[in-house]
């Protein structure tokens, strides 16, 4: 039970200039734009999207317990079902300024999360860190583009502590919109990778483009920069010329402010000694791979900024778990043994591949199984595309994976390259695959599987979770 609603009615029409059709009766206590996961009392935004309009699903809200929603075109079926918010624009740049009425209100410290790699783990490793601290308000799994950044911003309290947002882009010009509602106090870039690498020229170009989120910075705000990054001097000067004045750097650099000094890279977690910003730590990190121990050192150089307990933030590191499809760990039963099953399949990226590749040899270090890889396309790499998947074989080589089943057509550049030894099958569509792995894995095998999320390796993952059990780890 809340002590104050969410948003008041007179609050709601100030922040969205609507004009109110009917009463509304409820608290407001929430903020929702997908009808079927909408809880009693919440507004419903009725957004237009590539593939709905929200307009079509607003009397199935108002029927389904929400408080109010926010049209732009009002019907007379949509009055007869309930109160309706209506806004001149359209209703997405109601929930923009919904947005930022609640930045507005809202006085704790706010930090936000973008970069090539590691964004979704890094803003949920400072949720959980920031929560030994104090109330935290943190973007639902990628919320991070152009309607999931304000409707995160919508839904955070007056009194929260600190709120954590991602940022993502897929082209230029994306991130500055978004910073600006937020207005963070800390600025993280974790990294700059080829993810999306199709919509630019370069690298280069998307370092510009991630730099863009040194636009939003308050006044007396921070940046928090990969040192080992390349773009390390670039992105530093953006951020001074940007005004900011406080950058932290992090990672294995001697001349890192978060300095990695020891990691012990375990199959389901890391052990981490670090001098963060002068203060020696050693914790314990709940998920693995020396990506995600390089991100906890931003995660702690941000907690120190943010005036947060930064020795309860470390020892809260350890009950941090992967978010889904990105580096869940789980057993499968198989014909007496066991399969080890790393769910890499919410999106995909060179640099990311590479990290997953590196993390299943380590969780499979102590199995006498096969090492096999699942890989579908690397989306969204325009021209660079056919040689970048070709350049995934020497990481494989390097992790010693004993075979690969690959789908889509840019897979097959790799697929080319690979010994016959290490071929297991490739086809044009991920769900072809099913059959031959549901036919060749053996007990003891560790198989990881990865693509972009438009090459639907998501459905691969769910079919060997139907057809097999759920296993105890090896005894």
């Amino acid at each position: 039970m809340v002590d104050r609603a969410l948003w008041t009615a007179q609050e709601l029409i100030a922040a969205t200039g609507g004009t109110l059709h009917g009463t509304i009766t409820k608290p407001i206590n929430g903020v929702a734009i997908d009808s079927r996961n909408l809880n009693s009392g919440e507004v419903f935004i009725a957004i237009k999207g590539d593939v709905h309009d929200g307009h079509q699903f607003v009397v199935n809200a108002l029927n389904s317990g929400a408080a109010v929603a926010v049209v732009s075109k009002p019907t007379d079926a949509m009055k007869a079902a309930g109160p309706i918010l209506v806004v001149a624009d359209d209703p997405l740049r109601g929930l923009e300024n919904m947005g930022r009425a609640a930045r507005a209100w809202n006085k704790g410290k706010v930090i936000a999360v973008t970069g090539s790699v590691g964004k979704t783990s890094t803003k949920e490793m400072l949720h959980v860190a920031l929560s030994a601290s104090g109330s935290t308000h943190a973007s639902v799994a990628s919320f991070n583009n152009h309607w999931g950044v304000p409707l995160t911003l919508s839904r955070m309290g007056r009194d929260v502590a600190f709120g954590v947002f991602e940022i993502g882009m897929n082209h230029a010009g994306e991130i500055s919109p978004l910073v600006k509602m937020v207005k963070p106090h800390i600025a993280i870039i974790t990294t700059i990778a080829a993810s999306h690498l199709g919509h630019f020229k370069s690298l280069h170009e998307i370092a510009e483009a991630k730099a863009e989120i040194f636009s939003g910075v308050t006044s007396d705000g921070s940046a928090v920069i990969n040192r080992d990054s390349e773009f390390f001097d670039f992105l530093a000067h953006e951020a001074t010329n940007a005004g900011i004045q406080n950058i932290v750097s992090f990672g294995k650099h001697e001349k890192a402010d978060v300095r990695l000094k020891q990691v012990a890279l375990h199959p389901t977690c890391c052990c981490i000694s670090a001098d963060v910003m002068g203060e020696a730590m050693a914790f314990k990190l709940g998920m693995p791979g020396a990506h995600m121990a390089l991100n906890s050192l931003a995660v702690l150089g941000a907690v120190k900024l943010a005036g947060a307990d930064l020795a309860r933030a470390a020892l809260a590191l350890a009950d941090v778990a992967p978010p889904k499809g990105r580096g869940v760990q789980e057993f499968l039963e198989i014909r007496n043994g066991n399969v080890l099953l790393l769910d890499e399949s919410y999106n995909a990226n060179p640099e990311s591949m590479a990290a997953a590749f590196a993390l299943l040899a380590t969780a499979a270090q102590a199995r006498k199984g096969r090492r096999i890889a699942v890989l579908g396309d690397m989306l969204e790499l325009g021209k660079f595309g056919p040689d970048l998947h070709k350049g995934l074989l020497k990481s494989l080589e390097e992790n010693k994976f004993d075979k690969v089943y690959a789908a889509g057509p840019l897979m097959q550049n790799l697929w080319n390259l690979l010994p016959s030894s290490q071929q297991g099958k490739w086809v044009l569509q991920s769900a072809d695959l099913i059959p031959a792995l549901l036919r060749h894995l053996n007990p003891g095998d560790s198989v990881v599987i990865k693509g972009s999320l438009g090459s639907k390796m998501g459905p691969v993952v769910e079919a060997l979770r139907k057809q097999f059990q759920p296993a105890k780890k090896d005894d």
